[in-house]
């Protein structure tokens, strides 16, 4: 950019100022970090007034405090080389740091998040693939919603600038703000979970045509009953006794639920199949797939998951990750309160034979999935998170209170 062409787009972005245009914060802000204004020949003058207007219009909020601070900070250093300078002005911009500052200090002390008291809980593992599940799946899962939410230079330096009167203006994509990543709850329930993946991909269908090269398990699934089956001689039949049934392949209510070879190269798994014949990159897929059930209309993906947690202090939260939808899927969701009475004796007397058990219990992550409503066929490929995992107190470790009622105590 040319002297000339910065000092007229200088009064391109001053003319967008004087009309309180939406756009004057995020274009004003961009010319100011990304170029020496110096250097292109603005006078000190110039500079001063862009960036004074700039900090100005900066939204209102403390978060956006340390930018005003630092463009005021950059307008007084400036000050003296104009002909503005003046004591009374400098003193007037001191005092905005001062002031600007101290809500900063009193938004960051509110801010702050004090560290839990006592042991930290701990959440104890047992899976066939532990290096997967607890580092290999969770760096899958930062990368993948990085990389599908990550913010433009331009949208993140649009986010300093809400405060200004608002027009109609779609097409405009130097005011654009409302993107998934820049909502703070939005990423959080994203990028502070524990994800459950697969290294392999997973097709559920109502179409037996096309399925994934692993494998296929076929259900009868329907509100409130499901039932396994399995397909031979051209004929479907119980997958328990190999009774044939009078089923259509066409008939609405089946499900065909197929899998592929592991896809993640990384993928590092302590369970092997008992068939020789089984290549190694499909023994991972087929284990699951032979172990996978279904509840209702709901499939249920077995990953041999096991958590052992302190249920008087802490449940789990399992549910559908939130982009699940956009696969084709709907997940259900349930919370782990403790161990449920539906094993066999053997495992409970297990449950407490290592010191490590004592007080813990116990249960397995099943991924609960059917389709989406007017789907009839969908996949999710390998390294995509499936479902998450959230920790959270248990009823008796928190209630609710009505602020009012607490207003009026002595």
């Amino acid at each position: 950019m040319t002297s000339e062409e910065a000092r007229s787009y200088l009064h391109y972005l001053l003319t967008l100022n004087l009309r309180r245009e939406e756009a004057f914060g995020p274009l004003a802000l961009a010319f100011i970090k990304d170029q020496d204004l110096s250097q292109l020949g603005l006078t000190p003058e110039e500079q001063f007034n862009l960036i004074m207007a700039t900090a100005q219009a900066l939204s209102a909020e403390p978060k956006r405090y340390t930018l005003k601070v630092d463009l005021l900070q950059r307008a007084i250093r400036l000050l003296p080389q104009t002909r503005y300078a003046d004591p009374e002005l400098a003193r007037e911009l001191e005092h905005g740091i001062r002031k600007t500052q101290a809500d900063l200090n009193i938004y960051t002390e509110a801010m702050k998040t004090p560290r839990p008291q006592g042991d930290r809980q701990r959440l104890i593992v047992e899976t066939d693939a532990p290096q997967y599940f607890l580092d290999l799946a969770q760096k899958r899962a930062s990368a993948y919603y990085q990389n599908k939410y990550h913010l433009s230079k331009e949208a993140k330096t649009a986010q300093n600038f809400g405060g200004a009167p608002k027009k109609f203006e779609p097409e405009n994509l130097e005011i654009h703000t409302e993107f998934p990543g820049a909502c703070a709850p939005f990423m959080s329930v994203r990028s502070n979970a524990f994800h459950m993946m697969l290294p392999f991909d997973l097709k559920i269908s109502r179409d037996p045509n096309d399925p994934l090269e692993a494998g296929v398990r076929i259900f009868y699934a329907k509100m409130g009953y499901s039932f396994p089956l399995r397909y031979e001689m051209g004929k479907l039949c119980s997958y328990h006794d190999g009774q044939v049934l009078d089923i259509e392949l066409n008939d609405p209510n089946l499900l065909f639920v197929s899998v592929s070879r592991v896809q993640d190269q990384e993928f590092q798994s302590q369970s092997r199949s008992d068939d020789p014949n089984i290549p190694a990159e499909f023994a991972y897929p087929v284990a699951v797939l032979e172990h996978t059930g279904s509840l209702g209309p709901f499939i249920q993906i077995a990953c041999n998951f096991k958590v052992w947690f302190d249920a008087s202090v802490v449940s789990l939260l399992i549910q559908g990750a939130p982009d699940l939808h956009e696969y084709g899927f709907q997940g259900g969701a349930g919370l782990m309160t403790r161990s449920y009475a539906s094993d066999k004796v053997e495992t409970y007397a297990e449950s407490f034979s290592q010191p490590w058990q004592e007080g813990l219990s116990f249960n397995f992550v099943n991924l609960h999935l059917q389709l989406a409503s007017g789907t009839t066929t969908a996949m999710i490929p390998h390294s995509t998170p499936i479902f998450s995992v959230f920790p959270v107190l248990t009823r008796q470790s928190f209630k609710f209170e009505d602020r009012s009622q607490l207003d009026q105590q002595p």
